[in-house]
């Protein structure tokens, strides 16, 4: 492994020579860039000079502790990620700075395998950050108002489409399943066309084919019973801007033909009216069927397929770009931080370990209400397993059984392995929420006194 990058410096802080030494000559060895502090002063002023996208410091320190350095870096250095170092006896003090926006902790003496995968899993989060806010400067677009998030290569492929598309007004195709984010592409053409032209959605499955004719086209006065005034069309409504028609594949053969002859001419008619109107519409249509085999099997009209297929956009399933998980869940934990709660939050690494390994046949749709929830019912600044086991059984989004699908990918999983990470997340939030009482946090787990004495010492976390 190779890393020549800036996004590549590390710096390591710890008053102890041979902790600092050591983890210069492991880390060096990784490809990464070390430099060393010997106090959180020391850090603060070497952070002054120079971006480290990564900070490992150890939380007891004579000049300056690690959680007041962890809180400097967030309110100065924002972008540089934060990894704790941490004695067994102070583990609870870890697992509480976790809350305060750590990236995570190392326990000492610390293992070289561990902290590797720790550190290769805090840069491979930064650099996944990265890709994503070039890729948002490319399009001029900024994650929280388009709701794009991703940097996997599925999305570079398709944000650089979407800015070469995003030239033309020809009619577009965006197929993909049910909760890929479908109109948040072509909300994000829209947007980089003429943010300030109509873009009106149309659901085709979601109003009835007697209504949807006119309120597509329009109806003049009087054209049927009830038609007491003249109506606007939304052809019409969208003129100089985008018509985004969701779900095309549900369309009448009917409404097919009068959608081809505006694709074709450009003009239009109301219900009731002997009088062409011509319009500047730029068609956007999506489906999640197989709108060719539809073609085959006369369902959808070949001429009217070709006419919207102009150009094809293709959104990749949730489970095709799942290294995009990680910035999905910071973006909608940010998003809905802001509506329930004004504590900063993040997701335990247990947990998104398992959301990785999950298909999502929901897709970005399902993760979304799968953070929403969590988010609304967690009570501290750590999203734990609890907060998606507390989900009503009769949920529609069937986060309970999606938790608990992600435990088994393909390959096959280390059952006892899975046990002991599980075990200890939770015997430390619990000395946590107890205040380290060890006696109460025994109860809230329904463990004897015994037993959870001799779990704690088992996984390193008795004082």
């Amino acid at each position: 492994m190779t890393n020549t990058s800036p996004s590549s410096r590390v710096l390591v802080v710890d008053d102890e020579k041979d902790i600092r030494t050591l983890l210069s000559i492991l880390l060096t060895r990784e490809g990464y860039t070390v430099d060393t502090a010997s106090g959180g002063k020391d850090a603060i002023n070497k952070s002054a000079e120079t971006f480290y996208p990564l900070i490992i410091t150890d939380i007891k320190m004579p000049d300056l502790s690690g959680i007041e350095l962890l809180k400097f870096v967030r309110e100065n250095s924002p972008g540089s990620i934060v990894i704790l170092m941490t004695a067994y006896a102070s583990n609870e003090t870890a697992v509480e700075a976790m809350k305060q926006g750590a990236y995570d902790y190392i326990t000492k003496p610390f293992k070289v395998d561990e902290v590797k995968l720790i550190v290769r899993n805090a840069m491979e989060h930064q650099l996944l950050r990265e890709e994503n806010l070039k890729l948002k400067e490319k399009l001029s677009i900024s994650t929280e108002d388009m709701g794009i998030v991703g940097s996997s290569k599925p999305m570079r492929r398709l944000m650089d489409l979407i800015a070469r598309i995003s030239k033309t007004r020809t009619p577009i195709l965006i197929t993909g399943e049910s909760g890929t984010g479908k109109e948040v592409i072509a909300k994000t053409i829209h947007h980089l066309q003429d943010a300030t032209s109509p873009f009106i959605p149309v659901n085709c499955g979601g109003i009835p084919e007697t209504l949807l004719e006119s309120e597509l086209f329009g109806y003049k006065k009087g054209a049927f019973t009830g038609a007491v005034s003249d109506k606007t069309g939304l052809f019409e409504a969208a003129n100089g801007g985008i018509l985004f028609l969701d779900e095309i594949g549900e369309l009448s053969l009917t409404l097919q033909v009068k959608l081809l002859r505006v694709l074709q001419d450009h003009t239009f008619r109301r219900l009731g009216d002997n009088r062409d109107i011509h319009v500047d519409v730029q068609v956007i249509s999506a489906t999640n069927r197989n709108i060719e085999k539809e073609v085959a099997e006369k369902k959808f009209r070949e001429d009217l397929f070709f006419r919207l297929n102009v150009i094809r956009v293709h959104v990749p399933p949730l489970r095709e770009r799942k290294e995009d998980i990680p910035l999905l869940i910071e973006h909608f934990i940010h998003k809905f931080a802001k509506k329930y709660t004004s504590r900063a939050i993040k997701v335990s690494s247990f947990i998104l370990k398992e959301l990785e390994q999950y298909d999502f046949p929901g897709n970005v749709r399902e993760l979304e209400n799968m953070v929403e929830r969590a988010v609304a019912l967690q009570d501290s600044n750590i999203i734990l397993p609890e907060s998606y086991a507390h989900v009503p059984e009769n949920a529609e989004t069937g986060i309970e059984n999606s938790f608990h699908t992600c435990c088994f990918p393909s390959e096959g999983i280390s059952l006892p392995d899975l046990i002991e990470e599980m075990e200890k997340a939770y015997l430390a939030e619990a000395l946590v929420r107890c205040n380290g009482k060890k006696i109460e946090a025994a109860h809230l787990l329904g463990m004897s006194f015994r037993s959870f004495r001799y779990k704690l010492e088992k996984y390193g976390l008795a004082s």
